[in-house]
């Protein structure tokens, strides 16, 4: 599988909005403008506008109008796998076939499958509140202060 610059951007996309879900009660209730999501991770900003508008449109993603609207992640974020993501983003699986009629070739061919399934199988176990642990946990060992 061959992970797409839209893949990458829509999960960076969606991890941003989750690193927001633990803020309610703030004045912003979880929201994040586009215009943040952009200079955080330097998606160019039509591609984003793209991007939340698919992300809307999956269910993942409602947008508030307004001076103090913005983005806010609807779904629980250990029900999102790398996985969905990436599919919801159109990478599927090589359709490339190559010609199998020498025993090299059906060889490469069955280790491509199954290097393909391996990655998969990554994305699918992977869930986006995976992500957003393992960021949080780094940005905290960044900001420790040793003596």
């Amino acid at each position: 599988m061959v992970i797409s610059a839209r893949a990458h951007y829509s999960c960076l996309a969606l991890l941003e909005l989750a690193r927001h879900i633990d803020q309610e009660g703030t004045a912003s209730d979880g929201l994040v403008a586009a215009g943040e999501i952009r200079e955080r991770h330097e998606i160019p900003g039509p591609f984003l506008s793209q991007i939340l508008r698919s992300l809307i449109a999956s269910g993942w993603v409602e947008s508030i109008r307004g001076s103090q609207g913005g983005y806010r992640l609807v779904v629980d974020p250990q029900s999102i796998s790398l996985l969905d993501i990436a599919e919801a983003a159109g990478c599927h699986p090589s359709q490339k076939r190559f010609d199998e009629t020498n025993l090299a070739s059906q060889v490469l061919c069955e280790t491509w499958a199954n290097a393909a399934e391996c990655a998969r199988a990554e994305l699918q176990r992977v869930t986006l509140a995976d992500i957003v642990n393992r960021c949080s946990e780094s940005e905290h060992a960044r900001l420790m202060f040793y003596i």
